[in-house]
């Protein structure tokens, strides 16, 4: 059988008539009809809709991405992530959300899609790293806080984000289908297939994801700009010629395009091709457990421009001032572990390297006859980043009941400035007017390099108590990052007044060093279960933003977190079963006694579900305080503080029927009273949204949505 390439997985995944259900039931006829035992072979697909996800251990979230959500998630990660206490996003339209952990953004909370890291190339953020994700193609989503690991990369003291996919297990000729389809609201219009064949001896497996919405409408009937259309698919081409051994090659490719109404361009393409092998051998001694190694090779291509799905803006003189920007960044990385298993010792211990190169075209379009246009025919490269970094964890049984974890790492980083000039609050490497242009002069670290050698460990015990069915913790760690492309190279520059430019933040801004307690509890009996995760935590040399008109700069200051996630749900009768979550951060500017900027307010959410047989409702309250804590004008790579925000309450509704084991029917309504409300963490509006500069977009107001989903 020969797996479709990325453009037949397109065409078939984005027909907009219905195919791909044809097809679906097609494949699905197919696999009933060779399956030897169908009430053992068949998964019986669960009847709730997800509203809520707690803490499964210790400081560890996992919940499947699969699974129907409300509120109806966006296409991308962000939105995923905040069904988990603790998480927001910035937002800016209706989707590529940028999320946050506990007040924290940008590569503070770390990304990885099956082990690999997709990083976006766009200066201002547009396309997040989460932007590149397709939630639902993947199997495990796991969450763990705080600096409490050092096994997947170097700096990720919020919290590790993992999306991963389990190689697909044939003991005999078969296959298997996973599929869904969402129409709503605003046009909205999903299909998602993840479709696997194979036998013991290896595997095809097939994903792809399409989604289109319109521009939604706030509570007020208003409509905000935020249309998106996306697509991606993915091959994984799998060898299993025994039950230790893997070798998977995963092919993908994706692109699409949103309209946003926070900012002043729109994002015309999200081209992504992502590349990955991976290896993976157990068993091969009473010691070494496990080994395993993966190469990867991600690349972004993303345009941005204010003409396209827009009206071009107008200059004084009544011309169009089209504009757009293309910028690209190819990621390779590599990474190897192994374990070791004694009978009270577990070891991992490994290494993983990174190499990414950013280009960027610095301006194309039509511009007024009397301005000097710059075209590009080529990209140019202003940025190159690497690191290499050692870690090593251990978990030690010390008792029945106790268990110590602690883990090092050592990271060598290395970042090239390859600006040869400066020009306004653009920084791009080459400058046709040099010398008659006082906004464009040479870059004083054109060509420098900066290398820093980083340390982050981690120490932590866990209890299981004796007198109650729950675990205590807690945990003591380090970490220190180093500033990444959007900290080092898309901060702008002030003018000394000479016509000259002060140092850039390539040269001024230090790596961020946190150290950060963590603690909580993990309970559970019968029809109770109870949860809760705190934090405290010093940061040395926090990168903080300063918005200043049209210049942005970044510079260290001292920063003190803390606040805590606590949940827990009852199922009181038969069938009955109530949930709660509780979410709070603060932090604090200790440089100079300010709110640290860009801190999500305290969020509260009650669920009610009720389930029997075949059918389940549900309810969710979703209450958001207000946020008196800003620093207007300062923030972070991502977004800045606006004027304080009012608090508000959101209720929804869902519903679902499962038809038999393989089908099952879901619909729900999002902010059922219309309500009209603004998140606290949002990008400044554009007039094209009807916003001003300094105000923050309205949320959509009521939605509604149905999902069908099969599994044979």
């Amino acid at each position: 059988m020969q797996a479709p390439t990325g453009k037949s997985m397109q065409k078939f995944i984005c027909n907009k008539q219905p195919l791909a259900v044809a097809v679906v039931l097609a494949l699905a006829a197919q696999a009933q009809a060779h399956e030897h035992d169908h009430d053992q072979q068949t998964t019986r697909l669960p009847t709730s809709v997800v509203t809520g996800v707690a803490q499964s251990s210790p400081g560890t979230v996992v919940t499947d991405p699969k699974l129907p959500r409300q509120p109806v998630p966006a296409s991308d990660a962000a939105d995923y992530l905040k069904t988990i206490p603790g998480f927001s996003g910035m937002r800016s339209g209706g989707v590529n959300s940028d999320p946050s952990f506990r007040g924290m953004f940008g590569s503070r909370l770390k990304i990885l899609s099956n082990g690999g890291e997709m990083l976006g190339a766009c200066p201002n953020r547009m396309d997040s790293p989460s932007s590149y994700i397709a939630p639902e193609t993947y199997d495990k989503l796991t969450v763990i806080k705080g600096p409490q690991s050092v096994q997947h990369g170097p700096g990720s003291y919020a919290a590790v984000v993992l999306f991963e996919r389990g190689p697909e297990q044939f003991d005999e000729p078969g296959m298997r289908i996973d599929a869904n389809v969402v129409a709503g609201s605003n046009n909205r219009w999903d299909r998602n297939l993840d479709a696997a064949i194979g036998n013991s001896q290896g595997y095809v497996r097939l994903m792809g994801q399409a989604t289109r919405a319109s521009d939604y409408k706030d509570g007020g009937r208003n409509k905000v700009p935020s249309r998106w259309d996306k697509w991606n698919a993915e091959t994984a081409l799998g060898w299993t010629p025994d039950d230790d051994t893997l070798l998977e090659l995963t092919l993908g490719r994706g692109d699409g395009e949103t309209r946003y109404g926070g900012r002043g361009m729109d994002g015309t393409r999200f081209l992504r091709e992502n590349t990955a092998l991976r290896f993976k051998k157990t068993n091969m001694s009473e010691t070494w457990t496990a080994f395993e190694a993966q190469l990867y090779y991600n690349y972004a291509d993303h345009i941005m421009a204010n003409d396209k799905l827009r009206p071009a803006p107008l200059m004084p003189n009544g011309m169009p001032m089209a504009m757009a920007t293309q910028v690209d960044r190819r990621t390779l990385g590599a990474r190897v572990k192994s374990t070791w298993e004694w009978d009270d010792f577990e070891l991992v211990a490994g290494m993983d390297a990174q190499t990414n190169w950013h280009r960027l075209r610095a301006r194309y379009g039509s511009y007024p006859m009397n301005q000097p246009s710059v075209v590009r025919s080529h990209m140019e490269k202003d940025a190159e980043m690497n690191q290499l970094g050692v870690f090593g964890e251990l978990t030690w049984a010390l008792t029945e009941r106790d268990r110590l974890i602690g883990g090092l790492r050592v990271d060598r980083h290395e970042a090239t400035d390859e600006r040869e000039y400066l020009e306004g609050r653009r920084n791009i490497p080459a400058c046709p007017d040099v010398g008659t242009n006082l906004n464009c002069q040479p870059n004083p670290t054109a060509n420098k390099k900066r290398t820093d050698t980083l340390p982050s460990g981690f120490i932590r015990h866990e209890h299981d108590m004796a007198s109650l069915p729950a675990t205590v913790y807690m945990g003591l760690g380090h970490s220190q990052r180093f500033p990444d492309y959007w900290e080092l190279f898309s901060a702008a520059n002030l003018s000394d007044g000479a016509g000259g430019y002060l140092p850039t933040a390539f040269k001024t801004v230090n790596p961020e060093k946190t150290t950060q307690l963590d603690f909580g509890f993990q309970y559970a009996q019968g029809p109770v279960e109870l949860w809760a995760s705190g934090y405290a935590g010093f940061i040395r040399d926090y990168i903080l933003f300063s918005y200043k008109g049209a210049n942005t700069t970044a510079h260290n200051v001292n920063a003190r977190i803390m606040g805590a996630e606590i949940g827990g749900s009852h199922r009181f009768a038969p069938g009955w079963k109530a949930d709660a979550s509780l979410a709070y951060a603060w932090g604090k500017n200790s440089s100079d006694g300010r709110p640290l900027p860009q801190v999500a307010p305290m969020e509260a959410r009650f669920g009610l579900g009720y389930e029997r047989n075949d059918w389940s409702a549900g309810g969710l309250w979703r209450v958001v305080g207000k946020q008196s804590r800003v620093h207007e004008g300062y923030g972070n790579s991502i977004g800045k503080d606006f004027e304080k925000s009012s608090g508000f309450g959101v209720f929804s509704l869902n519903g679902a029927y499962r038809i038999n084991s393989n089908w099952k029917f879901s619909a729900g309504i999002d902010n059922l009273f219309n309500k009209e409300y603004r998140e606290h963490l949002n990008l400044d509006g554009v007039d094209i949204a009807g916003y001003s500069a300094d105000s923050r977009m309205n949320e959509p107001g009521r939605i509604w949505w149905t999902r069908i989903d099969m599994s044979f």
